[in-house]
C-alpha cells in the first residue's frame, strides 16, 4: 500500500474542519423571518463566518453585531464585526458585549433575536456583572487557563461573573423570540457550556463557582467574593419562564467532524476507529493512552489490524510546569512520541479546528516515525522539552508544526494516530 501518510493526516484534518464551516452547516437551520424586527448578534471564533452565512441566505431586513477573535473576521455587508482578545478578554470585547446587550433589550414579542454562538464566545462576551472590574475577570481567567481547570469549570466561573452569560442574554431579550444557532466546541455539546450558555438555563450555582476558585487556590478579589456571596448573583435555571420563547440548535459538532475524517481515511484504504469526541484530561496523559492503544494495534492487531488510524476529539488541558511554549495539541503529540518509543511506524496529528493551538500561530503539529532521530539532529531531548512544556519549540525545530491560519470555525481539537507497521 503506497500512501503518503503525512498528506492523509492533513486531508483528514481538512475534512474535519470543512464539515463545520458555517456556509455549509448553517443555512438549513435559519428560522422564518418574524413580523417584527430581526436582530442578529453573536460571539466566537466562527461568529463572523456565521454572520456572513446569515447574510447570504436571510430574506428580509435585519440589524446585527458579532464579536470574534482577532484575525477571525469575515466580510459582511450589514452585520458589524468587532474583533477582540482571546483567550483573555479585553476592553474591546467588553464594549462590544455591552452593545449586544443593548441591541437585544427593549424588544417586542413579534421581534426575533438570532444568536450565533461558537467556541471562544466565553472570553469574547466580556461583560462583567455589576460591581466586578474587567481586570479582576482577566486575572481569574488567566489563572483558570494556567491551572489545568477543564472547560466546564472555567465556564461555570465565567457565567457567574457575567452580566450576559448563563442565560442572562435571553432574559434581556424577553419577550422577543430567541433562536440560537451554535457550533459546538465542547465535550458533549452541552448548550449551557458552549460560550458559557448566554441563552439557556444554568444548572451550576454561584457556590460551584466559589468552590472551583478555591479548588485551584485562585485568589478571589474582594469584589468577586462579595458578588458571589450575594443571592442576586445567581443565574436563571432550566425551566425558568424566560426560556419559554426560545429555541436552540447545535449546527455542527466535534462528532460530525470526526466522522468526516473517518470517511477520508476509509477512502484511502485505512481502517478508522473513533475513540471518542469528548476526551478530556492532561494532554500528556491523553498522549500516553493513545500511544498505548496504537502499540496494541501494531503488536497484537487489537482492537484493529494495521494499517489503521485512531481518531479522537475533545479538549485536553495543560498544567504549566515549565517555561516553554506549548499548546495542548503539540504537548499531546510530544507525549505520544515519547510513549510510542519509535515503534510500529506511528504517525500522529493533533490540532485545533479553529487553526490556533492555544495562543500560538500554528493549528497543531505532525509526529513522524523518525521523531527521535529528528529531535537528536536538532540537538533536543524530547523528555526535557516535555518537562519544560516546550512542545512548540521542539516541533518547530524538527519541521513538524502545521500552520493553517484561522479556519473561521471551531469544533474543538482533532487528533489522529496512524499505525503502519507490525513490531
Amino acid at each position: 500500500m503506497n500512501i503518503d501518510y503525512r498528506s492523509l493526516l492533513l486531508d483528514m484534518f481538512k475534512a474535519a474542519v470543512d464539515s463545520a464551516r458555517p456556509a455549509r452547516c448553517l443555512p438549513r437551520f435559519l428560522p422564518l423571518p418574524p413580523k417584527g424586527r430581526t436582530i442578529v448578534v453573536g460571539a466566537g471564533k466562527a461568529a463572523a463566518a456565521m454572520a456572513a452565512a446569515v447574510e447570504a441566505h436571510w430574506n428580509g431586513p435585519f440589524d446585527g453585531l458579532v464579536i470574534t477573535r482577532d484575525a477571525h473576521g469575515a466580510p459582511c455587508r450589514s452585520i458589524e464585526v468587532i474583533e477582540a482578545s482571546h483567550p483573555v478578554p479585553d476592553s474591546r470585547g467588553q464594549e462590544a458585549a455591552g452593545r449586544i446587550f443593548q441591541k437585544v433589550s427593549n424588544l417586542r414579542s413579534d421581534d426575533l433575536v438570532l444568536i450565533l454562538m461558537s467556541g471562544g464566545a466565553s472570553s469574547l462576551l466580556a461583560l462583567p456583572a455589576a460591581g466586578i472590574d474587567l481586570e479582576d475577570k482577566r486575572e481569574i481567567n488567566k489563572a483558570l487557563l494556567a491551572c489545568g481547570a477543564h472547560i466546564g469549570e472555567m465556564n461555570t466561573v465565567r457565567k457567574h461573573l457575567s452580566a450576559i452569560k448563563g442565560g442572562r442574554l435571553t432574559v434581556a431579550a424577553a419577550p422577543a423570540k430567541v433562536v440560537t444557532l451554535a457550533i459546538s466546541d465542547v465535550p458533549g455539546d452541552d448548550p449551557s457550556v458552549i460560550g458559557s450558555g448566554p441563552t439557556v438555563g444554568d444548572r451550576s450555582t454561584r457556590f460551584d463557582a466559589l468552590s472551583i476558585l478555591e479548588k485551584y487556590s485562585i485568589p478571589i478579589p474582594p469584589s468577586v467574593d462579595k458578588y458571589l456571596n450575594d443571592p442576586a448573583s445567581e443565574t436563571p435555571k432550566p425551566g425558568d419562564a424566560c426560556f419559554d420563547n426560545s429555541a436552540y440548535h447545535v449546527i455542527a459538532t466535534p462528532q460530525g467532524a470526526l466522522q468526516a475524517a473517518a470517511r477520508t481515511a476509509r477512502k484511502a484504504g485505512i481502517t478508522p476507529l473513533i475513540l471518542g469526541s469528548a476526551i478530556e484530561g492532561e494532554a500528556r496523559e491523553v498522549g500516553i493512552v493513545h500511544a498505548g492503544i496504537a502499540r496494541q494495534c501494531g503488536e497484537w492487531g487489537q482492537p484493529l489490524e494495521i494499517p489503521c488510524v485512531l481518531i479522537s476529539g475533545g479538549e485536553t488541558t495543560v498544567t504549566m510546569r515549565g517555561k516553554g511554549r506549548g499548546g495542548r495539541n503539540a504537548e499531546f503529540l510530544l507525549s505520544l512520541g515519547l510513549a510510542a518509543a519509535g515503534r510500529n511506524g506511528i504517525w500522529g496529528f493533533a490540532g485545533d479546528t479553529d487553526g490556533i493551538d492555544g495562543s500560538g500561530d500554528n493549528a497543531g503539529a505532525i509526529l513522524q516515525p523518525d521523531f527521535w532521530e529528528r529531535a537528536g539532529k536538532a540537538g533536543l531531548d524530547p523528555r526535557a522539552s516535555l518537562a519544560d512544556n516546550d512542545a512548540y519549540g521542539l516541533f518547530s525545530a524538527i519541521g513538524g508544526l502545521v500552520v493553517t491560519g484561522p479556519t473561521l470555525t471551531n469544533v474543538n481539537d482533532f487528533r489522529a494516530v496512524l499505525v503502519t507497521e507490525r513490531s
